[in-house]
Formats: C-alpha cells, sequence, structure tokens
C-alpha cells in the first residue's frame, strides 16, 4: 500500500542555509521577540544532516545553522530597537538515556530533575541561566555546551550525537506605551538538535550504545504521541 505524507516546504539539495533560515525559522524567531514562545527542532536518521542545519559552521557565513543565525537575528534586532529594553537569558541542556544534565552548569555530570509548580508549571530544578549582552557571549556559552555534550560513534557516524540538546533563548522586553503604562512581553525560543532517530540495527550497536538506542528511540516515540495528540 502506497502513504502519501504532505510538507509545507521541501528544500532542495543545493538550497543553502540562509534559505532554509528564512523559509523555516525567521518569522518564529519574530514571534519570539514579540513575546511568544517557539521550537525548532530537527528530526531524522543518524547523518541526515540536523547537527549541520542546527548549528552548522558557527563561524563561517554561508554554512553557520539555525541557532547562531537567530543569535544574530535577535541581537540584530535589538539594536535597531531603541523604544524597547531588552534581557537576554540563556539556558542549554542535554536529555541523555532519560537524564537531564545542564551543559553550562558548574557541574554536566549532576543529573537534575524537572518539577512542577503552580506559578512556573513544569520546569527543571537547579539549571542555570545565564545573562547574555552579545553574540559573543551567547555564542561562547553554545561552543562550551557543544564540547560537554555526549557523543559517540555508531556504524552510521563517527561523531553522532547520541543525546538531545535544547538550547533555550529568553527574551524579556519592556517598553511604555502611549498611555505611558509599562508593558513587559515574555518570549521563549528552544533550538532543539535531536540524537538519531534509526533502527538499532542499522548503527551496530552494542552495549552502552545499544541502551542509548533504547532510550532514543524511547523519548522520540514519546515526541510523536506528542506531536499526534497537537495536531488531533
Amino acid at each position: 500500500t502506497q502513504k502519501a505524507f504532505g510538507s509545507d516546504a521541501v528544500f532542495p539539495m543545493d538550497s543553502q542555509q540562509q534559505t532554509v533560515y528564512e523559509e523555516a525559522a525567521f518569522q518564529l524567531v519574530e514571534s519570539v521577540l514579540e513575546g511568544y514562545n517557539g521550537t525548532i527542532f530537527a528530526y531524522g536518521q543518524t547523518g541526515c544532516g540536523k547537527t549541520h542545519t542546527m548549528m552548522g559552521v558557527p563561524t563561517d557565513e554561508n554554512l553557520k545553522g539555525v541557532i547562531p543565525r537567530a543569535f544574530d537575528h535577535i541581537f540584530g534586532n535589538i539594536k535597531s530597537s531603541s523604544h524597547k529594553n531588552f534581557l537576554i537569558r540563556c539556558s542549554f541542556i542535554e536529555i541523555y538515556n532519560e537524564e537531564i544534565h545542564d551543559l553550562i552548569g558548574e557541574d554536566v555530570r549532576v543529573k537534575l530533575d524537572l518539577k512542577e509548580s503552580s506559578d512556573k508549571g513544569i520546569f527543571i530544578k537547579n539549571l542555570s541561566m545565564h545573562i547574555v549582552k552579545s553574540v559573543a557571549e551567547i555564542e561562547k556559552l553554545m561552543t562550551l555546551g557543544f564540547k560537554n555534550r555526549s557523543v559517540g560513534e555508531t556504524a552510521m557516524n563517527k561523531d553522532s550525537s547520541r543525546s538531545h540538546s535544547l538550547f533555550t533563548i529568553y527574551v524579556e522586553t519592556s517598553e511604555v506605551d502611549p498611555k505611558g503604562n509599562p508593558r513587559i512581553t515574555l518570549g521563549k525560543l528552544n533550538l532543539v538538535d535531536l540524537a538519531g532517530s534509526e533502527r538499532q540495527s542499522k548503527t551496530g550497536a552494542t552495549g552502552d550504545r545499544l541502551k542509548e538506542a533504547n532510550k532514543i528511540n524511547l523519548s522520540l516515540s514519546a515526541l510523536g504521541n506528542v506531536i499526534s495528540a497537537l495536531v488531533d
């Protein structure tokens, strides 16, 4: 039986990183600057280009991916907004074998817990928040976090991401409305690089790699259920 799948956009092989950003991410980042929450994530098999799309080569203007372009976008907007005050913070976590680790905290090995409260909703206890005032500062934290990330070689990819990483930017703005009242907005941008979604038999995974693959597929299955529920 044949199955048909619809998509909003398809990028050919020779697409530029800039084109992907403008088509898939630009409007979402704009809405975060206006106080909405947004998430961009890359999903797919190991080696298909998730980390290239999300990260790329941050130092290369043509090859840099969604995450460094979002940094430029946000801080570029701040420079051109004379009537607003901004507070930008960020956090960077890794979910590895169903455990949460702070990639830019004091100790990446410490396991953090998910909590829920009536005022904050679901949050990660003791997650470090960093105030950033420039692209250079936020890039420095991103680089530190990626150095702390769990990667492991599989048969499909030498530098396979064996964890999900979640870089979150919190954008708080304040301005005075025409009546002289303060107006505050808080937007949150989640930038996610998911672990590979392939079957274990293809990766030649054994031991720790097999354990990782089982946990990865468990969490990707849960993500699929969440998206299906939202669509319904």
